[in-house]
């Protein structure tokens, strides 16, 4: 596990800035109804403006912006040394990446939406299906074991959000797993991710390359 410090307040954007404003449930109708479910976020690169100072943290195939009381983790196949997903976690959530190679016309969340189902009724759990900010998605409830040896209810949110020829998985826990908030950490930082889907062939549904950064501090688990 590779982990960076927390961003410091002053080096943060403001996600306010240049917002429209909001339903009942956080979602931007007026924008949301001219550009779809990615109005304002995640990005691919093409549609941002990306340089060396602007804070984002290059992950390879993801480029990360710093969010107050987020700590950026990154999970390590130890068997391969390869990243295999993108973690942000702090004291209100956690938030998990991961990206995918998707069909120039087409979407492959509909069949990762059965996998992921499926990995979850194996493991004693429940995914049920249910209409989100991004559109379809999972909400997830599994019984975990507690530090203490303990047992108890983990729920999740799994959504899907489909750019060009990529899709980012992403899975919220805490407060973000339960009801959409659109100030809430976990939330900023997904919208503010940005995809690098690169040019070289990928299979679709073949996951996209996560590299370490080289500041990161390796942290061996408790």
């Amino acid at each position: 596990m590779f982990r960076r410090r927390k961003a410091e307040q002053g080096d943060l954007p403001d996600p306010s800035a240049d917002r429209v404003d909001q339903d009942d449930e956080g979602m931007d109708v007026e924008v949301a109804r001219r550009t779809g479910p990615r109005a304002d976020g995640p990005w691919d690169l093409d549609e941002v403006e990306v340089s060396e100072d602007d804070g984002r943290i290059d992950l390879g195939s993801l480029l990360v912006t710093p969010v107050e009381g987020l700590d950026l983790q990154l999970q390590v196949d130890e068997s391969t040394g390869q990243v295999v997903a993108v973690l942000l976690a702090g004291a209100e959530g956690a938030l998990e990446l991961r990206a995918f190679a998707a069909p120039r016309n087409g979407d492959v969340w509909d069949d990762v939406r059965r996998q992921v189902s499926a990995e979850i009724a194996r493991m004693g759990g429940t995914a049920t299906e249910g209409e989100g900010r991004w559109g379809t998605e999972l909400r997830v409830s599994l019984t975990v074991s507690t530090p203490d040896g303990g047992r108890a209810q983990q729920v999740s949110r799994v959504v899907g959000i489909s750019g060009p020829r990529w899709l980012l998985r992403a899975t919220m826990f805490g407060g973000a797993a339960i009801e959409y908030r659109r100030d809430g950490p976990v939330e900023t930082a997904l919208r503010e991710v940005v995809v690098v889907r690169g040019t070289g062939p990928v299979p679709p549904g073949d996951p996209l390359p996560l590299t370490v950064p080289p500041n990161a501090q390796r942290v061996d688990p408790e």
